[in-house]
């Protein structure tokens, strides 16, 4: 399966791609089919009502993450990468005193948001834990659409069709075979590029241009704009978070304290990691807010590798053109670990969301200091591989405790683990391809009390107030 670039790092908001982006995705592909991109019932009338059921770890922790918002948002015409934030709450006031949803194309449809949105807390449903099930009904209550969809991580969004016909290997194949270099593991990447010659960002360029996408180098330098100007927002910004838990926001006082020590003799060496620290969840805290966040690949895990970017640019040096060699071999890696298990911390735990974010970001750092394929590989393989096992028990449903921090030390791992590899020739025990396979089955047999369902370990584990 070919992912692009675009589809690993996507611009959106906070605080959760899985539990925000995707829903408000759904929500859109859902207004579309009504507007005919499907076939209705047979004997159905003219849709008159909407209604959407959340199911799975989009119940047990969607108030948290703001799915109920989100799905409203995308009911009203919302959408991930345009929405002006500071709209939203006008927007949801106006639902909630009108109960109806004005859109183009579509007669006035009711949704009454305490009736017509429902948090299911039984069994998930069976293909994924992040699944939702939208309907329309006429004015007589006749069901005209059914639509069950799952948010499968990184806001990526599929049909239960389209789920099982990934899972059977019979979806996307063709926009695979058609790419110059149809890596879909790591060992074939490795492979094509001793063929070829190429680099991992090379061949994943090629694979790009080759599949219809436009403006390549002006796409991947707004990805690093938007990495950087949300680290840049979260630096200033200061105050509690929303959601309950009164959690401070703390970047903001650490970025002056390392300002303040910069030119100090005296400082640690290990003070490095103080800025890798700051700059991780400076994202984090916004995103966690409900600011703008590029999804590495997943909300969650947004902090990890800007923050590694970050550290890179400001303090080794960068140019432009290496830059986007960082995201095109990040997102070579990060596409190969979607494809090969999952980046969901409701299906895998967190070590599919900030054990994915730290070997894409060790990957491209590796790759940006001059590594080998083969050295870049190993330095993937080692940031999962110190992940494996890692759980998502989000604290009140809400991404901040442990996920702020979280980020922080994902992003220390990921330029540990690219040191190391560098430090060696790329031979190692355990290929990347191995360490993907653990992780799958790993989150497999976990608990679905640690896949963020906030019924199980931190998340029930809070001080006394």
């Amino acid at each position: 399966m070919f992912i692009s670039v675009f589809e690993i790092f996507k611009h959106g908001i906070g605080p959760s791609s899985s539990h925000t982006m995707g829903p408000m995705v759904a929500a859109a592909r859902f207004l579309d089919d009504l507007r005919g991109n499907a076939e209705p019932i047979p004997g159905a009338g003219d849709p008159a009502r909407v209604r959407v059921t959340l199911h799975g770890s989009l119940a047990f922790t969607g108030k948290g993450h703001a799915t109920d918002r989100a799905v409203m948002l995308g009911l009203l015409g919302a959408r991930p990468d345009t929405l002006d934030p500071d709209a939203a709450e006008g927007m949801l006031a106006d639902l909630h005193r009108t109960r109806q949803l004005t859109l183009p194309d579509l007669p006035p449809l009711a949704f009454d948001p305490a009736k017509d949105l429902v948090f299911d807390y039984g069994p998930p449903l069976p293909l994924h834990s992040n699944g939702m099930v939208f309907e329309a009904f006429d004015a007589r209550g006749n069901r005209r659409l059914r639509t069950t969809y799952y948010s499968v991580g990184g806001g990526f969004v599929l049909t239960e069709a389209e789920l099982r016909a990934e899972r059977e290997g019979t979806g996307a194949g063709p926009r695979q075979a058609t790419a110059p270099y149809p890596f879909s593991n790591a060992a074939e990447m490795l492979r094509m590029g001793r063929e070829s010659g190429l680099s991992i960002a090379a061949m994943k360029r090629a694979n790009e241009l080759t599949q219809g996408v436009t403006a390549l180098d002006a796409g991947l330098d707004a990805l690093a704009d938007a990495m950087n100007a949300c680290i840049d927002r979260g630096l200033r910004e200061e105050g509690t978070l929303p959601g309950g838990l009164k959690v401070r926001r703390r970047a903001a006082a650490i970025h002056r304290s390392l300002e303040a020590d910069r030119f100090r003799n005296d400082q640690y060496p290990h003070t490095v990691n103080d800025w890798l620290s700051v700059y991780a969840m400076a994202v984090n805290e916004e995103n966690a807010a409900g600011g703008r966040v590029v999804t590495a690949p997943t909300n969650g895990a947004a902090g990890t590798l800007p923050a590694v970017l970050r550290y890179w640019q400001d303090h080794i040096g960068a140019t432009k053109e290496a830059t986007r060699d960082f995201l095109l071999t990040a997102a070579a890696i990060g596409g190969i670990i979607k494809a090969n298990a999952s980046i969901s911390g409701a299906e895998v735990g967190c070590q599919g969301e900030v054990g994915s974010a730290a070997a894409m970001a060790a990957a491209g750092l590796c790759a940006v200091l001059g590594g080998t394929n083969e050295q870049i590989e190993n330095a993937a393989e080692i940031a999962l591989e110190h992940h494996l096992g890692m759980t998502c028990d989000p604290a009140g449903g809400l991404v901040q405790v442990p996920c702020i921090e979280r980020n922080a030390l994902g992003a220390i791992k990921a330029v540990s683990a690219a040191s190391l590899a560098l430090r060696g020739n790329g031979e190692h025990f355990m290929p990347l391809d191995n360490c993907i396979r653990v992780m799958l089955q790993t989150g497999r047999d976990m608990d679905s009390k640690y896949k963020e369902t906030s019924t199980g370990g931190i998340a029930v584990n809070l001080p006394e107030c």
